[in-house]
């Protein structure tokens, strides 16, 4: 150094008395040209001592201070050299040397390659090779920087604000490789892995917001490791695949399930003992993997997520629904198959509830938010539609099994003495064994029903005039019988807790009954009165049809009842549940009406 301030006063000198005599000024560089390999080689070893100043700072500060020093008086002789030049127009060859520039510059490459350096694995190799990079990552630059400001910032002037610097440093290094990450073709877990640390690792105590580093620096002033544009890109890239793997899964778990519709064993009870399968939890098993996933980045990000999980369930259930349909269908072309068909609709139907419950369960969960999604509504009533079509499905097969015996109701043999009420009774009974195991609110739900449509059926037989009494004493004895079994269903439904209508429901067919077994036809009209006032949804024909099968109203007496009460009809707006609204009465078509004519006239030809 002090050749080379020898050298360059010289030259000063000899510019001062001639600055035009290059010879002379050629003559002292020729003779100090040592002087700049010795500069270089200087500076190569201070860039050297530079390069590994995070080892050197730990094992001897001290020669990093000397770079320091070598580096500040060069930085002084810069200066006066550049003032010099500003008064007399010369400066010496190599100079302003800026190795102060070149330091910090040195530095930065450092830092750069550090962070370069964490990549020790390719996803080829082990499929969290991100999680590890951003982990090893985390782990130097948190390290580094409580060195820097224990043990550097003491090796350097106070006006180089030498930690903030190193923080700057850090961050654009880490910035620059998280941006090259993030253009690469990254997978779904990969993109949750980076902006979870992005967002919420890299600033967090774990690493720029350590306590250490706190009290040194603004992490809020730090510019964010990821433009906007870059994540959202990777957020809209991460619910594409989410969206497709979503729908596979749920695809895959559906299959799955439908196998098991299939097997020969019952499915499993849960602890209360209703009948359920497991696509539920495996359904909302995976909603909650990736509702976790998406709660690590950021809330916004979470609702978002919990509105696609919405969105695809109501789509899964649309097709869940076809495939109940499609399992009752098969089950129709053979009744004897699947051989658990009752016990796996019922499953079914209880799915529907805790589907229910558990998308309540994942929305106080993950939204903060009350309002209803677009999806709720949609939802709701395709689970309600798949429940109460699962309970019509085996409320039919119930009554598939009933079909003999409710064809038996109000013919001769039921009036001889049937044991069909006692059958239907006996086979309802049976069936609600299993029903049992149907959830609230659909199992009160199907009870109710089951009520009424034995109801109906039992009315339905009075109006198609299987039977017409013939004398007082017939009527007597099918209005005692109906009356009779009236209780019986009374007793049966009361068993099963059909609910407040069982009594009204029942009563129908005693106040049928009724009209049958007054033995004055003259207060007929009275007592029809009565069963109309009680169930106002009665048409005339139902009332032509029970007279009818009465079989001793004359003519003159059924038209007087018909006009009245249709000159008086009551409205059945009220009527919670109406009986005799569904139930068709059977006409007279043009064949009975011809094969009547025939067997008439041939009667009278005889």
């Amino acid at each position: 150094m002090e050749l080379e301030c020898s050298r360059d006063d010289l030259m000063y000198e000899q510019y001062r008395m001639d600055s035009k005599n290059t010879s002379d000024m050629n003559l002292i560089s020729i003779y100090f040209e040592d002087v700049q390999g010795l500069s270089d080689e200087l500076a190569k070893q201070l860039w050297m001592v530079l390069q590994r100043s995070m080892v050197t700072v730990r094992r001897d500060p001290t020669m990093l201070v000397s770079v320091v020093r070598i580096i500040e008086r060069e930085e002084k002789i810069d200066r006066r050299m550049v003032d010099r030049k500003k008064q007399t127009g010369f400066i010496p060859p190599g100079r302003p040397k800026r190795w102060k520039d070149k330091m910090f510059k040195v530095l930065e490459g450092t830092v750069s390659t550090r962070i370069e350096g964490t990549q020790s694995v390719t996803r080829e190799a082990d499929k969290m090779w991100l999680v590890r990079l951003l982990e090893i990552t985390r782990k130097y630059v948190l390290d580094d920087l409580i060195v820097v400001k224990n043990l550097m910032v003491q090796c350097f002037p106070p006006h180089y604000n030498t930690f903030n610097r190193f923080f700057g440093l850090y961050h654009n290094a880490v910035s620059t490789r998280i941006k090259e990450l993030a253009s690469e073709d990254l997978e779904a877990n990969e993109i949750v892995s980076m902006l979870t640390w992005v967002l919420n690792t890299y600033k967090s105590e774990e690493m720029m917001g350590h306590p250490e580093l706190r009290s040194e620096c603004d992490i809020n002033q730090l510019e964010p490791l990821l433009p906007q544009d870059v994540v959202d890109d990777l957020l809209s890239k991460y619910v594409q695949t989410f969206t497709s793997n979503i729908t596979g899964w749920l695809r895959k778990a559906l299959e799955t399930d439908k196998k098991d519709w299939q097997k020969e064993t019952e499915p499993e009870a849960d602890q209360d003992g209703y009948y359920q399968t497991t696509l539920p939890a495996i359904v909302f098993q995976m909603f909650e993997q990736n509702l976790q996933v998406a709660a690590q980045i950021d809330g916004d990000f979470k609702e978002q997520v919990l509105k696609l999980c919405l969105k695809q369930m109501n789509t899964f259930l649309i097709r869940y629904r076809e495939e109940a349909v499609a399992y009752k269908e098969d089950h129709l072309r053979d009744r004897q198959l699947p051989q658990c068909y009752v016990q796996y609709m019922i499953a079914i139907i209880n799915n529907c509830q805790t589907f229910k419950e558990s998308i309540n369960s994942l929305k106080r969960k993950y939204s903060q938010s009350s309002e209803p999604t677009d999806s709720d509504a949609a939802i709701g009533k395709t689970l309600n539609e798949v429940a109460k079509e699962g309970c019509q499905f085996l409320l039919d097969e119930v009554f598939l099994d009933l079909e003999h015996h409710l064809n038996e109701l109000l013919t001769r043999k039921w009036l001889t003495g049937s044991h069909a009420v006692d059958t239907i009774c006996v086979t309802v009974e049976d069936y609600f064994n299993d029903f049992n195991k149907i959830k609230k609110p659909f199992n009160q739900e199907m009870t109710s029903e089951a009520l009424r449509r034995v109801v109906v059926e039992y009315i339905k037989a009075v109006m198609q005039k299987r039977i017409t009494f013939k004398n007082a004493d017939e009527r007597r004895e099918g209005a005692e019988r109906m009356i009779k079994e009236a209780d019986q269903f009374k007793f049966l439904f009361r068993k099963l807790a059909a609910g407040e209508d069982t009594d009204r429901l029942c009563g129908a067919i005693a106040a049928t009954a009724e009209v049958f077994k007054l033995t004055d036809p003259t207060l007929l009209f009275l007592e029809v009165t009565t069963l109309v006032s009680k169930y106002p949804d009665i048409r005339e024909e139902h009332i032509q049809a029970l007279l009818a099968v009465r079989g001793d109203a004359s003519r003159e007496m059924r038209q007087m009842i018909i006009g009245t009460l249709s000159e008086n009809k009551v409205s059945y707006a009220g009527v919670t549940q109406p009986i005799f609204k569904d139930i068709t009465v059977p006409t007279i078509t043009m064949t009975t009406m011809t094969t009547m004519t025939s067997m008439a006239t041939a009667k009278l030809l005889k």
